[in-house]
């Protein structure tokens, strides 16, 4: 199989801007965070906080999962004020299904920032933005054109197909982001960055898709070196991904006969920091048992399965129901009335819900 990188094609036609900018005007989306252009062009201006609300949860989950979690977000703290008075166990909780939940410790640093040295207001440039905890190159430049019309380049996944395609450009991926960058660069228009910079993820998102690309509705398609060439469905081209390793542990799930619950509050370091969860071992390889309070185990028949960025995660779990008295040696005892398994990360409530489908644990220990 022929390996070679393809040099770019040049496009026949330079992409013109105001082209996207005419069928992002008719096809734009309709968001919960965005201000449309309709509304812009008669002076409504997007508001900062649910820009970089949106900008943040939008990290590596896609829009159909984060509409909820940012209506619930938004409605419970409107203002970045109200969100940097809020409490962390609180903010936890609500952020519990997302995932990447160092996003929402830097969702709080960055609120109490704002709040506490810029009196509440976002700095409405890239450089301002980007000294902001939480805040990377992508991040301030959506925020500073979005929100403030600032000529900043995104470059999301949606915006590296659409360049790719654009100039027939066959490096792959990662390696390719600067030469992207730079195509991407070209073409922002200082005549309304803001709309812009949703069209072009816009365009990505519903015509150049990554497979079977909508060809025949783009705006840019005479313009499209790679749709000239007939590689469009070849692109972008993307490194082999190296195999995720597998590790294993050990999750408890303790009982009290009065129905509370035994969880344990993990580091703020790490993944799932500061998020509450079963008490558990390390995972590993060849983890140890850790089991937090002394009872007689029983182990599920099955395992809790989940896939985090870097790695597979396979959990044995362990059951216990103690009586009153017994104290836990780590993790503190919740009430059942105060017990939501909504309230913890994706891979505790697959570790729940295991449990809630088979038998609870019926014997002291």
């Amino acid at each position: 199989m022929n390996t070679a990188i393809k040099a770019p094609s040049a496009p026949r036609e330079r992409p013109d801007p105001a082209a996207l900018l005419e069928w992002y005007d008719r096809h734009a989306r309709a968001m919960p965070w965005r201000v449309g252009p309709k509304s812009r062009a008669n002076g409504v201006r997007p508001d900062p906080y649910r820009v970089w609300m949106s900008e943040i949860m939008l990290q590596q989950t896609t829009v159909a999962a984060v509409k909820s979690f940012f209506e619930a977000f938004t409605a419970r703290w409107p203002t970045v004020s109200d969100l940097a008075d809020a409490e962390d166990a609180d903010v936890m909780a609500a952020w519990a299904g997302l995932g990447y939940y160092a996003r929402a410790r830097n969702l709080l640093k960055c609120a109490r920032v704002i709040r506490d040295e810029h009196g509440g207001t976002f700095p409405d440039t890239y450089d301002g933005l980007i000294a902001l905890p939480g805040i990377g190159p992508y991040t301030a430049a959506a925020i500073a054109s979005i929100a403030f019309d600032r000529a900043e380049t995104v470059l999301d996944g949606n915006v590296e197909r659409v360049m790719a395609r654009l100039y027939d450009e066959h490096m792959p991926l990662p390696a390719a982001k600067p030469v992207l960058m730079e195509y991407a660069k070209a073409l922002t228009p200082q005549v309304r960055p803001g709309c812009y910079a949703q069209a072009v993820m816009d365009l990505g998102a519903t015509i150049c898709t990554p497979r079977n690309p909508a060809c025949g509705l783009c705006p840019w398609r005479r313009s499209c070196a790679a749709w000239e060439a007939g590689t469009a469905k070849d692109l972008p081209r993307k490194s082999p991904k190296k195999r995720k390793p597998t590790r294993h542990g050990f999750a408890y799930l303790v009982r009290r006969v009065d129905g509370a619950w035994l969880l344990e509050q993990r580091p703020d370091s790490g993944l799932l920091g500061g998020m509450l969860g079963w008490p558990g071992s390390e995972w590993g390889d060849d983890p140890q048992e850790a089991p937090p309070i002394k009872a007689e185990w029983r182990t599920l028949p099955a395992e809790a399965l989940h896939t985090f960025t870097h790695f597979h995660l396979r959990l044995t779990v362990k059951t216990a129901l103690v009586p009153m008295e017994r104290a836990p040696a780590r993790g503190m005892f919740v009430e059942a009335e105060r017990f939501d398994p909504e309230d913890l990360p994706t891979v505790m409530r697959k570790v729940y819900n295991l449990l809630s489908g088979s038998e609870k644990p019926t014997s002291l220990a």
